[in-house]
């Protein structure tokens, strides 16, 4: 027998509502309320690091229909023998919240562990359906992100700055310094990558170890100095990047070393930052599967996944950096370089998961510049 539905609201800051049914976790929940164009990967969309702390729309008007990839007994993420999780992006969900217009009751999959109601209840995340996120999302594109909160029927109340997170970077960043080897290394050197992370992909961990890597995974506010690497990978991550002064100040200082640098997402806002650029909040940011980017020179364009609110100001670029891929939507800029060094980033996702994945070349690039310096 059916649960009997519990209804519930989604009130914006401007004092919009929207009303519909709990999905997930019963209760109440606060943050910025974004959306996302993409048509499917949810669980890899909810696991992203740098969704933490937002409650996230689902533009496309269906989800759950192949459930979650998850352990069916338990519930539990399938991990591999270095503990990256398999089909997730980071080890839980990291959104505070999601909506849908209509989310499957009996999911079809054969990976399927559970249902997307299930998985959100157990990870103690709240989320609304039934609701027409079409309007929903004009209105975030009209007036810009905003924040909101879940209200759900006979749970607590909940103030609208409750999800405000000073500083969601530190957050998701792990505490402690790790070393992965990419599985059945042999005997001799491996290039080492010194990864920055601020919330990285699990996929950006599997596409530079299937590359035969040694990736060194450092804090986002840690010391470089001392630190012995070939190359420097500055991870994507939550929130504003200006928080970031610590990991800023850093990458000034590798800049001097002369080391091959690739940066992807709030990686591209640092390095800006490093360089001298500005950065600025965009209204409603680019979260999807379907950004086309524009390479400069060639003119070629690309279809690549993005999940960012803050983009570079292109007339702060200093002398010696130059815009590498321009949006081809808005014109922001999507990938930066410098003329003087081996230094470069992007801000859409090369490993991008889910998909697509057109731009990987671009980590090979990074990882030549690593082996020609050896």
């Amino acid at each position: 027998m059916k649960k009997r539905p519990v209804a519930a609201r989604l009130v914006l800051e401007d004092g919009s509502e929207f009303s519909g049914w709990s999905l997930g976790k019963a209760r109440s929940q606060a943050g910025e309320v974004v959306f996302t164009t993409g048509m499917s990967g949810y669980p890899q969309s909810l696991t992203d690091p740098s969704f933490r702390g937002q409650i996230l729309v689902a533009t496309y008007p269906l989800m759950g229909n192949y459930g979650v990839p998850v352990k069916p007994k338990t519930g539990e993420p399938w991990f591999d023998d270095q503990g990256i999780p398999l089909h997730f992006e980071s080890e839980g969900i990291q959104v505070s919240g999601f909506v849908v217009a209509e989310a499957c009751e009996e999911p079809s999959h054969f990976a399927s562990g559970a249902s997307l109601s299930t998985w959100l209840e157990k990870n103690n995340v709240p989320g609304i359906y039934g609701i027409d996120t079409r309007a929903l999302t004009c209105r975030l594109r009209e007036h810009g992100v905003m924040g909101g909160k879940i209200l759900v029927e006979g749970s607590r109340e909940v103030t609208m700055d409750s999800g405000l997170n000073p500083h969601p970077v530190a957050d998701v960043s792990p505490e402690a310094v790790k070393t992965f080897l990419p599985p059945g290394a042999g005997p001799g050197k491996l290039p080492r990558i010194a990864l920055v992370d601020c919330g990285a992909k699990a996929n950006i961990f599997r596409c530079l170890l299937a590359r035969k890597v040694e990736i060194l995974r450092l804090p986002w506010n840690h010391d470089l100095s001392g630190i012995d690497y070939d190359g420097l990978f500055l991870s994507n991550g939550p929130g504003d990047p200006k928080d970031c002064g610590k990991t800023i100040a850093m990458l000034r200082k590798a800049f001097t070393r002369g080391k091959p640098i690739f940066g992807i997402c709030l990686g591209n806002q640092i390095m800006a930052l490093a360089a001298g650029a500005d950065t600025y909040k965009l209204p409603y940011g680019h979260r999807g599967q379907n950004q086309p980017c524009i390479e400069v020179g060639t003119k070629r364009c690309y279809i690549t996944s993005q999940n960012h609110g803050y983009a570079v100001r292109n007339e702060t670029l200093p002398r010696g950096w130059e815009p590498w891929f321009l949006n081809a939507n808005d014109g922001t800029i999507e990938g930066i370089r410098s003329t003087s060094g081996p230094f470069s980033a992007v801000q859409f996702h090369p490993e991008g998961c889910p998909g697509p994945r057109d731009t990987e070349f671009l980590i090979d690039h990074f990882l030549d510049q690593v082996r020609s310096a050896l």
